[in-house]
This record gives C-alpha cells, sequence and structure tokens, in this order.
C-alpha cells in the first residue's frame, strides 16, 4: 500500500467503493478502510488520518477487520455527493491539513433524513455542544452533508459556509476542521418542520468571528483607543444573552458615525468591523451611489438597503442575523434638512426615509449601520441623536506609537523578505512623520520603495533581468521619500522658509529680546494647561521684519502644524470665499494637538484701504470670533499676526482681541552697524559711516540695497562681495541709497548738507533741490493758495446772497398774506439776513 502514494502527502490511488459495516456507523462521518491500508493516510506529526475523496470532500478514516484492503468504505450521503456506487473506482490521496485550519464559523442548514410531517425544536445552543464534541478534528467542506441523530430523531445538515480562523477573503472550496471553539449557525427552512430555539443565546458567546483581535493583522494601526470605545458602546450588549439585555431594559446599538480628517483609518476600521462579524456580509455604499435622477428612486434605493434586514427579521424575528451597513461620505446624501436650495427636496427626503428605516415606527434591532463622513458638521442634527447614529468617534491623526504601528504594518512583508535594510529606524521615522495620516504614511513606504527600485531599473535596458536580491529599501529612501509625500496638516516649512530668503541674524537687544518673549509664548502654548489659546500681535513699519519674525518662531517651534495665512493666495476671491479658507485653516488646525497660524498682513487680509478709510467688515467680524475662539479639548493654539496699519486694526477693535503686541522697530545706527559687520560687505572702515545712513531703515530695504549695491557700478560684482574678495564702495552705496528711500520722508534728509560737503553723494544735485530755486517755488506757491482762497471766499459770498434772497421772498409772501408787517420790519428782517450771511461766510473762511 506504501507503494501507491510513495513518500508524497498528495501521490493519488483508486480504491474499491463499498458500504459501511453497520448502519450506526453511517451516522459517524467516517470512511472506513483496512487496518493495513490505514498508515497510508496518517497526517505526518499528529493522531489524525484524513482521506481526500474524489477532491470532493475529506473524511476522517478509520480502520474496520471486516474492509478488505484497497477498499474504502462511505455511507450513503458520501456516494451520493462522490456521485459513486458500491463497486465502483474512486481517487483518493493522503490529505495534510495547511497551518491555521481550523474554522471559526460553520453555517449549516438543517433537515429531516426522512420528510413528513414532523415538527420539533431544536436548541441551537445544546445541538452546537453535541456537533462540536461529535465531529470534533473532522474536516468540513462547504456543499458536504452529514447526517447525525440527535434526541432520537436522524438529522442531515448541509455546509453553506466554512469560515476558517483569521480569514479575510473567502477560499475556493471553503473548508476547515472543526475545534471546540467552532462556532455554529443553523438556519431551517419553514417547511421543514424544524424551529430552531435559541439561536441568540448560542451567539452571544460568539458575535466575533474570533475570540481576540490583533488590530495590526488586520491591517488598523494606531487605533486601540478608538477600536474599545466602538467595542464598549456598540458591541457589548451584543455579546450577553438576550434576556440579559431585556431584564436591563436597553436596545443595542444601531449606528455609529466615523469622523476625521481625510486618510485616517475610517473607511479600513469599517470595513474590518464589518469583517470581525458574524452575521450577513456587509454592505457598502458610497454616498452618492443612491442618488438617482428619477422622481423617488432616490429613496427607493434608501429603502432597498433595508429590505434584506426587514425579511431577516420577519422570519427569524430576534434570531435574525447582524446586518451591517457601511455609509461612506455619508455627508453627501445626508445634509442638514433646508440646507440646499435644488428646489426638489431630494436630499431632505433621503434624510427623511434613513431616519425613518433606522429608527422610524417599525424600527429594525438586526442592523448596525456606520457612517464615515470628514464633514461632521454638514450633517442633520436629528441624525445623531441617540437611537441613530449615536455613536460617534472620531479616528483623529495618530499619534508617534500610532504611526509606529502603521509603518510596521506596511513594511512587515519587506521585513520577513529581507527587503528592508537593518539600517531602518521605524521608530525614528515614526517620530519624524508629525502629523502624517495612516494613507500619507502609506504613501510614504510606496514612495521609498519606489526609490528602491528605481535602483535597479536601467534605463539603457529596460528588458535587463531584475536581480531580487539586491533590492533593499534602507534609511534614505525614506528620508527622501518625506520630502516627496507633505502632509495635508503639517508645517507649510517651505512657506515659512519663503518669509525670510536671507535667513535671521542678530540686529540688536530688542529684536532679539521679541524673539525670546514669542518663543516665551510656544513654551506657554505647550505646557500650560489654562491657557489653550495664545494670541500675540507684531507691529511695526513695512519691512521691519515681522513676518520673517514668525516664521522663524513656527520653525523653532517644533509645531506639528504651523500654516501661514496671507493675502497673495487669496487674491481675486470675494469676501465669502476667503472668510472660508481662513476658518478651514483654524478648522484644521484644531485637528492637531499643537498648532501655530501666522496671519500676515492683517491690513491686506481686510482690503484695508486708507481713502475712505475701507475694509472688510465680514472679514473683520471672522477674525475677531476666530481669534476668541477656544481649540477643542486636547488642543493647543498660538495665533501670531503681524501689522503695518496698527491704528486702523485698534480703531476696528482687532488690536484688542490679541493676547500681547509686540512693537518691531526700525534698525538704529548701532542695529544696522551690527548688521552690516555680519554681512561683511564694506570695508571695516567704511562700517561706521554706513551704518550712519542707514538708520531708521526697516531691515528689509536694509538687504536690498545691499544687494543692489553689491552689483557694482558697472554689474557682475556681486559674487566677489559677497566671497569677500572685494568690498562695496561707499560712492556707490549712497548712490544706490538715493534710489531706495524717499528723500522727503526719511530721516536721512536731515544728514543730506554734511554729506553733500564731503564729496560723497550727489544727493542735492537735481536742479528742482538746489537751495537757491527753493525762494521761488514758495513765492509760486504762495500766489497759486492766494488765488484759491479769493475764489474760495466769492463763491461763499455768492451762496449767502441767494439764501438772503430765498429768505428775503418766502418772508414778503409771509407779510402779504397775513397783513401784518410794515415798511420798516421789512427792512429790519433784511439787515439781520444779511449780518447772518456774513457772519456765516466768516465762519466757513476760518474754519477752511
Amino acid at each position: 500500500m506504501a507503494g501507491w502514494f510513495g513518500s508524497q502527502s498528495y501521490t493519488v490511488a483508486t480504491m474499491t467503493v463499498t458500504s459501511t459495516p453497520s448502519p450506526d456507523l453511517a451516522f459517524t462521518n467516517l470512511a472506513y478502510c483496512s487496518p493495513s491500508d490505514l498508515q497510508s493516510f496518517a497526517v505526518p506529526g499528529s493522531r489524525l488520518f484524513l482521506v481526500n475523496v474524489g477532491d470532493a470532500f475529506v473524511l476522517s478514516i478509520s480502520p474496520h477487520e471486516s474492509i478488505r484492503s484497497k477498499y474504502i468504505a462511505l455511507n450513503a450521503i458520501h456516494r451520493r455527493l462522490a456521485k459513486v456506487s458500491n463497486g465502483d473506482t474512486v481517487s483518493v490521496s493522503r490529505f495534510v491539513p495547511p497551518e491555521n485550519f481550523n474554522l471559526a464559523l460553520l453555517r449549516v442548514e438543517l433537515e429531516f433524513v426522512k420528510k413528513g410531517t414532523k415538527n420539533e425544536q431544536v436548541d441551537a445552543v445544546h445541538l452546537a455542544n453535541q456537533l462540536r464534541k461529535r465531529f470534533v478534528n473532522q474536516v468540513m467542506t462547504a456543499g458536504q452533508k452529514v447526517t447525525f441523530e440527535y434526541h432520537g430523531n436522524n438529522y442531515i445538515f448541509t455546509i453553506n459556509q466554512a469560515q476558517l480562523e483569521g480569514q479575510e477573503t473567502s477560499i475556493v472550496p471553503e473548508r476547515g476542521m472543526i475545534s471546540n471553539d467552532t462556532y455554529f449557525i443553523f438556519e431551517a427552512q419553514n417547511s421543514s418542520g424544524i424551529k430552531i430555539v435559541n439561536q441568540r443565546e448560542a451567539a452571544s458567546s460568539s458575535i466575533f468571528r474570533q475570540k481576540e483581535f490583533n488590530l495590526q493583522s488586520l491591517g488598523i494601526g494606531g487605533l486601540s483607543a478608538e477600536f474599545a470605545d466602538i467595542f464598549r458602546r456598540a458591541f457589548a450588549s451584543r455579546v450577553f444573552p438576550p434576556h440579559v439585555t431585556n431584564k436591563l431594559g436597553i436596545k443595542h446599538v444601531k449606528g455609529m458615525l466615523l469622523y476625521g480628517p481625510p486618510g485616517t483609518g475610517k473607511t479600513l476600521m469599517a470595513r474590518q468591523i464589518g469583517k470581525m462579524l458574524n452575521g450577513k456580509e456587509p454592505k457598502i455604499i458610497n454616498g452618492p451611489e443612491v442618488l438617482s435622477k428619477f422622481v423617488g428612486e432616490t429613496e427607493k434605493n434608501v429603502r432597498d438597503l433595508f429590505a434584506d434586514a426587514e425579511n431577516d427579521q420577519r422570519t427569524c424575528g430576534d434570531e435574525s442575523d447582524l446586518h451591517v451597513i457601511i455609509f461612506d461620505e455619508i455627508d453627501a446624501i445626508c445634509k442638514s434638512r433646508g440646507s440646499t436650495r435644488d428646489g426638489t427636496g431630494v436630499h431632505d427626503s433621503i434624510v427623511n426615509q434613513l431616519l425613518t428605516k433606522i429608527d422610524g415606527v417599525e424600527s429594525l434591532n438586526n442592523v448596525l449601520l456606520i457612517g464615515m463622513t470628514n464633514r461632521k458638521d454638514l450633517l442633520d442634527e436629528a441624525l445623531l441623536r441617540p437611537g441613530r447614529l449615536e455613536v460617534q468617534v472620531e479616528i483623529s491623526l495618530p499619534d508617534e506609537n500610532g504611526r509606529l504601528q502603521i509603518l510596521q504594518i506596511h513594511t512587515n512583508k519587506m521585513k520577513e523578505n529581507s527587503f528592508l535594510a537593518p539600517d531602518v529606524n521605524l521608530q525614528e521615522l515614526a517620530a519624524r512623520t508629525k502629523n502624517y495620516s495612516g494613507a500619507e504614511l502609506e504613501g510614504v513606504v510606496k514612495s521609498a520603495v519606489s526609490f528602491a527600485l528605481n535602483r535597479q531599473v536601467s534605463m539603457d535596458d529596460l528588458t535587463k533581468p531584475v536581480d531580487e536580491e539586491n533590492i533593499k529599501v534602507t534609511m534614505d529612501d525614506f528620508l527622501s521619500a518625506l520630502l516627496e509625500i507633505v502632509p495635508a496638516f503639517g508645517a507649510s516649512t517651505d512657506d515659512l522658509e519663503r518669509c525670510r530668503l536671507n535667513g535671521m541674524v542678530y540686529c540688536g537687544d530688542r529684536h532679539k529680546h521679541i524673539y525670546q518673549r514669542a518663543m516665551l509664548l510656544v513654551e506657554q502654548v505647550k505646557v500650560s494647561k489654562g491657557s489653550p489659546l495664545v494670541t500675540c500681535l507684531l507691529e511695526g513699519s513695512s519691512g521691519s521684519g515681522k513676518t520673517a519674525l514668525a516664521a522663524t518662531v513656527g520653525i523653532d517651534s517644533d509645531f506639528p502644524y504651523v500654516k501661514i495665512v496671507s493675502a497673495e493666495s487669496m487674491i481675486g476671491l470675494h469676501e465669502s470665499t476667503k472668510c472660508a479658507q481662513i476658518v478651514k485653516v483654524f478648522e484644521d488646525a484644531y485637528k492637531s494637538p499643537l498648532s501655530i497660524i501666522i496671519l500676515d498682513d492683517i491690513e491686506r487680509l481686510l482690503e484695508y484701504v486708507a481713502i475712505g478709510p475701507r475694509f472688510s467688515n465680514l472679514i473683520s467680524q471672522t477674525l475677531l470670533v476666530l481669534l476668541k475662539r477656544l481649540p477643542p479639548k486636547g488642543k493647543k493654539l498660538l495665533v501670531i499676526g503681524t501689522t503695518s496699519e496698527v491704528g486702523f486694526l485698534d480703531s476696528v477693535g482687532i488690536c484688542d482681541a490679541f493676547s500681547v503686541t509686540y512693537h518691531l522697530p526700525s534698525l538704529k545706527t548701532d542695529d544696522a552697524k551690527k548688521v552690516l559687520e555680519q554681512l561683511n560687505v564694506f570695508a571695516e572702515e567704511d562700517i561706521s559711516e554706513a551704518a550712519e545712513a542707514l538708520s531708521d531703515m526697516p531691515i528689509k530695504k536694509l538687504y536690498m540695497l545691499i544687494e543692489m549695491a553689491a552689483q557694482g557700478e558697472q554689474g557682475g560684482a556681486a559674487e566677489a562681495i559677497f566671497s569677500g574678495r572685494e568690498k562695496i564702495k561707499l560712492a556707490h552705496f549712497y548712490d544706490c541709497l538715493q534710489d531706495v528711500i524717499r528723500f522727503s520722508l526719511h530721516p536721512l534728509c536731515h544728514q543730506t548738507k554734511a554729506v553733500k560737503w564731503q564729496g560723497h553723494t550727489p544727493f542735492l544735485k537735481t536742479w528742482w533741490l538746489k537751495p537757491h530755486l527753493m525762494i521761488g517755488w514758495l513765492v509760486i506757491l504762495s500766489f497759486f493758495l492766494l488765488i484759491s482762497m479769493v475764489v474760495y471766499v466769492a463763491c461763499l459770498f455768492l451762496v449767502a446772497m441767494e439764501v438772503v434772497s430765498l429768505n428775503k421772498t418766502m418772508g414778503f409772501s409771509r407779510m402779504v398774506l397775513d397783513g401784518s408787517s410794515s415798511i420798516q420790519d421789512q427792512v429790519s428782517s433784511e439787515l439781520k439776513i444779511l449780518c447772518k450771511g456774513f457772519k456765516f461766510i466768516w465762519t466757513r473762511f476760518r474754519f477752511s
């Protein structure tokens, strides 16, 4: 017999079919063979003997003395399933079960062996225990029929579903071995005469397909706390038998809402929850798929989602299975009623229909609705009350430990197959990837793999075979991937660096003091429990370095979320759109534990114009509200504003909204000297004189002036000057200074006389600024001013005469009508009116 099978476990042989030796052995679901043939079916390393019969099903085989060699005994059910009769030959082979072959779930349909008018009540808990005890370590295949005796009646159960422990996808054929933990679900047709009772108690001990959960094996990382909350709220009551919940007087949770930023694992968690439950296959619906162009069809699509659950509850009552419906992007169809103005009212009807199905007059108790959204604020309030989507769990950005778990999940296969280089430090990567979502971390891993694969590909010869052994994903690949994949809720490092193109130089104790105070505010936000919101306003003249200082504070803070809000990204946008963008930045900041928002040039955000003055009241009110609104619990925010119009902001009340205000001064002579010494572009003997000329100049304009002067008189000298080989000539520096500053507004105008006599600058060489022509200009200006005043007085006199004439006419008419006036009264009245007119002219002239 050993020669038939050789040393291979799957060698196929043929044996002759015969009946079981006795009728009672037909109910054991075993095959029988000669004792001499038994060892050919032994499973190595165990006491099991398994035979694969015709590649249709697998049976446990036992020896029997009455069976001849090369014969196999099968009962009638087995022969019918294998499509053979007594005396026929059938192909057989030894079956060696793979690893993790235990059954987690076995769904079977019961029927009597002899169908008739019998009516029996079957206790699901007791029957499941009997079947586990009787058929333990036997292999069951989907579609297989098994006969057994229970309480004096002969039954047949047909296997409709065989689910392995830890199995995520269906495997054909569905097959596994019964263990002591296998969970049975019994079904019976209404016409069979079998009534299954206590089915819920049988399900109570195994509502999940596995006894314990390893979230990492399910591809879920960093969400242990959230899943524990979901289990407590939504599934704890379903674990206990129904009589317990009835005594407690509670109902099961029917819906939950998972919300949070994109890419944090909401959809993944919902899908895995559906797979872990012992119930019907979950229905996954994308929100917009429900909509239809036909009237009433959208509402019908919603009703169809619950049709199976309704039919199941109608036929099985409390024993019906759990139906899971997963709504992705539920905000697309469940907007707040009355918020849309499409004229059709479809969205309102969808919400009404969904509310009725979840918790209406005929509410279902065998449904679990899982909704997912990025915009919880858009959902109708009635949908979120208890009894509907009452369990609301925020799936936020993962912390460092969560990021480590996610990276381990996505690199597990690489590590198993030795593609991950030893220098890869996942703990360091988790620390570097602050505010990365799960999807972005997956993108980092993909990008790192692309760098590793690209090293093995020759662009000159794409047909060249690839050496798999040389594929290694290194730490450098991950670091390059971090530069390529930027988190949506991370720090805008590039934008912040653009705000300080010239870097930060030491320019005096005053600027240093302000930087230190700002960093103290950063430390306050980090550690303080009483100030989750801190606001700071940096004000000063244009170009004084406010934005650069704010950007430096944002970079040095090492906060995971730093965003800059400036008017340059909102050019041409309407007021309401600008407000929406500003609000979105603040809402995104609330999703991060530590955040900094920089409001750059607040007067530009407000569209301030000095003529008028004009500004946007809508944006102003939005900023006032946001600057005073506290972030959610556990979140901390620092807002830094910059402005060159502090007087205007004070007049509209925005200055009062900031906790502290710092004034950034322009550079004094000593400050300018320190900056020039660090730049090292002047000769030592010229630094003091150049610094004197730069007094009260903003730092930004100083850098522009140095860049202009460094080009040289003929150009092309910048490289030599900045490398230190040459120095800026003072005369050329003064020429550039004349181009940069505005003479009448800069304090340097008071120094021009001394500089002129030193012969270094042509400031006063322009003809219109020479001293001997200034008197002429003043005379001409005075003449035009006098002419203007004369014309103004004449116009006022004419207006006064018209007033006198009008009053005279009206007064004379009144006197003629009533006949109560004399000539003397008229003259006196005219004199009084004329005096009032001259008094009016004199008053206007004096104020003008």
